[in-house]
């Protein structure tokens, strides 16, 4: 039977120069929509998951284009709520070799921002789901949307729906007169699985140390909040921002677990591959019993989606198996 994922979060308006043009050479953009729970939902769906998305978008024309952006993407949008009249957008600069790319938010105000918990039924949007997922981002944006997350998690919990969490901190975003560390331990405490850095959950919950080993830190989460099952995280080398090494890593209470590194030498985009990370790792647990395979599955979706232009993995599970087996010669299929 089909395993069904479903996800929660702002979707955003991507705008980007033309290539690896920067925004003083800029003329035109380039447009797609993206946000970190949508593209862990897309990818899901291309990997051959059902999967639904739940979000707020303005009523208008925008609304109902990042709608059918989603629709394309193999998304069920029926939980989608409407209301008010901006949506978010942010502004990306892809860098290139020794070039940083560079992004610019304008989300202050958006109708996700103004989500509230009594605008979704989330025992009606839960009802044939295996699996809710979401990440930092949500709480950090509005109390509203931080209530409703914890709502949706909580809800998932007494259905027996599994929930992960990728909760690396961006203590940028807390402006609404709340910090991560009054909110985050609230949903963070009812999720089976957790993504994360020894960073963020040092700058979050003060466990562990900078630096450190993630073993410990993971170790210490788990005696705070003792549902979560695993901590999982992935260790990133920049030789450039074209060239960049990916390796997986999870402490499952029992075992420290660690994948080969991957080498992507030609990076094509790199904004959402940590989302597709989370895809892969969500796909991994929900069809393979050993925890090594399902993060090599996970570093494997990573890696690829560096090579596709746009927020999305569009990678099948055909690719990512193909990758885990020690394919990487990128022959043309015929």
């Amino acid at each position: 039977m089909t395993k069904k994922l479903v996800t929660f979060g702002e979707v955003m308006m991507r705008l980007s120069p033309p290539g690896y043009s920067m925004f003083s050479q800029a003329t035109s953009f380039e447009l797609v929509y993206g946000g970190g729970e949508a593209n862990v939902a897309i990818s899901s769906a291309y990997l051959g998951m059902k999967a639904a998305h739940v979000t707020r978008f303005p009523d208008n024309a925008l609304g109902k284009a990042a709608t059918q952006f989603l629709r394309k993407h193999w998304l069920s949008t029926e939980h989608i709520v409407y209301g008010d009249h901006m949506l978010g957008k942010y502004f990306l600069e892809k860098g290139a070799s020794y070039r940083s790319s560079e992004v610019i938010y304008e989300r202050e105000g958006s109708a996700f921002s103004l989500i509230e918990p009594a605008m979704v039924d989330w025992e009606h949007v839960l009802k044939d789901a295996d699996w809710f997922h979401w990440t930092g981002i949500t709480p950090a944006i509005s109390e509203g949307a931080a209530m409703c997350c914890l709502e949706a998690i909580k809800t998932a919990n007494k259905m027996g729906i599994k929930v992960s969490g990728d909760i690396n901190s961006r203590s940028n975003m807390w402006k609404y007169g709340k910090t991560m560390q009054e909110i985050m331990p609230l949903l963070v405490e009812n999720c089976d699985i957790v993504i994360s850095s020894t960073r963020g959950i040092y700058e979050m919950f003060g466990l562990g140390e900078l630096g450190g080993k993630f073993k410990v830190s993971a170790s210490e989460l788990m005696d705070v909040f003792p549902r979560i099952q695993k901590v999982v995280g992935k260790t990133r080398t920049s030789i450039s921002a074209s060239h960049q090494q990916i390796l997986g890593k999870m402490w499952n209470g029992k075992k420290y677990i660690k994948t080969k590194t991957l080498d992507v030498t030609h990076v094509v985009d790199r904004v959402g591959t940590g989302d597709a990370f989370a895809s892969g790792l969500i796909y991994g647990l929900l069809h393979y019993d050993d925890d090594l395979q399902a993060l090599n599955f996970a570093v494997a979706a990573c890696a690829l989606k560096h090579t596709v232009p746009g927020d999305v993995n569009m990678v099948s599970m055909e690719d990512v198996v193909s990758l885990m087996d020690g394919n990487t010669s990128g022959s043309i299929k015929r």
